[in-house]
């Protein structure tokens, strides 16, 4: 199947070609049809899989057939970072480059000016706002965004908006919308309630479940247990003389993120971290350095996860297990993008163990374990008594059952 089977708008498709998109991908394929034939939909998966062009070819083709250049909000597509509202606008503005369809994107972070900036755009019209909640809030509240036109909602990332709380935001700019549009929301998890918020907000809807929950079987997974002083020394050994264009490495706080960075560069490695200390420009020029292949290593927090669009990485770098067992499915999907194959390294310090035999019961898989490199030195060892235990969980058992008294029953 190809794009062209889709019958999409002419414009639209120079857009499409010019972005280099041949054959749509399975979310792609299966959700294009049913958006634009005007269903509410629900979609399940993965990162990765393209479904960013899966809800925005079909909403620009629609927002083509009810108006030409109008100055109305036509669209609103709500995420829940910055760092993903602006790939949004991105690839948006690569699909309509031919179209004449406008959009805008409203993210914190910034300064008042660019508060200004934005309240201007918004009052001039721009057909399309992709935006974060708390920012598109703020604009609300101020009285002057037109919403009477909309006739498209999209929720993207729905299971991260619910784990960073933004479910009461979101409800409040329902409350502002038209209750006759189109309504989209996409997930990589599927909750119950992301479930239950779908049953209040999608009327009639169709539904689409991709492989929920599992790294993309081109992704090559697989882990080191390491102490943690040796973890640097590791990243080291795995990355030099290496033909690795690009390497991500995920930390599980933003003090570890600048002690990484700190420590590589120390040894000459080419690598900047991005983090939420820096400004959003900031923030921005590091992602182009590293989509640019400036620099090969970009050390972040899950502060990216979902929200950096660059289909090169070639290895991701689990610095510490991840919390969420979902959440080491986001990191490791940030490679073997658009059909590639890719790696994904975790690296497990002798406390987290228990916790990675969760994440490998959730994906139903078990990552190989590998043996350090001799440089780096030699692996805790799991049987000793301080490290037996760790990650598992312990049955009560009184040692004495005489001492064990059971309650004095009830005078009649």
């Amino acid at each position: 199947m190809n794009f062209t089977d889709f019958n999409l708008n002419p414009s639209l498709m120079e857009g499409i070609a010019s972005m280099g998109y041949e054959k749509p991908s399975p979310i792609q394929e299966q959700a294009i049809p049913l958006l634009i034939s005007g269903s509410d939909l629900i979609a399940c998966a993965q990162t990765g899989t393209g479904k960013t062009a899966a809800f925005l070819l079909p909403l620009l083709h629609r927002i083509m057939l009810t108006t030409e250049h109008d100055d109305f909000i036509r669209a609103l597509i709500i995420a829940p970072t910055r760092e993903l509202a602006v790939q949004i606008d991105r690839q948006l503005e690569g699909f309509a480059y031919f179209t004449g369809v406008s959009s805008l994107a409203v993210y914190g972070g910034g300064s008042g000016n660019d508060f200004d900036n934005e309240k201007k755009a918004i009052k001039t019209g721009a057909n399309v706002i992709i935006a974060t909640p708390g920012r598109l809030l703020s604009h609300i509240n101020l009285g002057y965004v037109d919403f009477s036109k909309l006739g498209f909602l999209v929720l993207d990332e729905a299971d991260r908006m619910l784990d960073m709380g933004f479910m009461p935001d979101i409800q409040r700019i329902l409350r502002s919308l038209p209750e006759k549009r189109q309504t989209m929301m996409f997930s990589a998890t599927m909750p119950g309630e992301i479930r239950s918020m779908a049953k209040k907000i999608l009327h009639n809807h169709k539904e689409i479940n991709l492989a929920v929950s599992k790294p993309a079987e081109n992704v090559l997974q697989a882990a080191y247990i390491v102490y943690d002083s040796q973890k640097i020394a590791l990243i080291e050994a795995l990355i030099t003389g290496k033909d690795l264009p690009l390497v991500l490495i995920f930390s599980a706080t933003k003090s570890g993120v600048k002690e990484i960075e700190s420590a590589l560069k120390k040894r000459k490695l080419n690598v900047q971290a991005i983090h939420s200390d820096l400004e959003q420009d900031q923030r921005e020029k590091v992602l182009n350095n590293f989509r640019n292949r400036e620099i090969q290593i970009l050390v972040a927090t899950d502060i990216v996860s979902r929200g950096i669009d660059v289909d090169d990485i070639s290895l991701v770098i689990n610095y510490n297990v991840p919390g969420d067992a979902e959440d080491y499915v986001h990191r490791v999907g940030r490679t073997a993008r658009a059909e590639k194959t890719g790696l994904a390294i975790t690296f497990i310090n002798e406390k987290e163990m228990g916790k990675f035999h969760r994440i490998e019961e959730f994906i139903q898989d078990t990552v190989r374990k590998l043996p350090l490199p001799v440089e780096v030195g030699v692996s805790p060892d799991l049987n000793s008594p301080e490290n037996r235990h760790h990650g598992e969980k312990r049955k009560f058992k009184p040692r004495n059952k005489s001492n064990f008294r059971r309650p004095p029953k009830p005078q009649v």
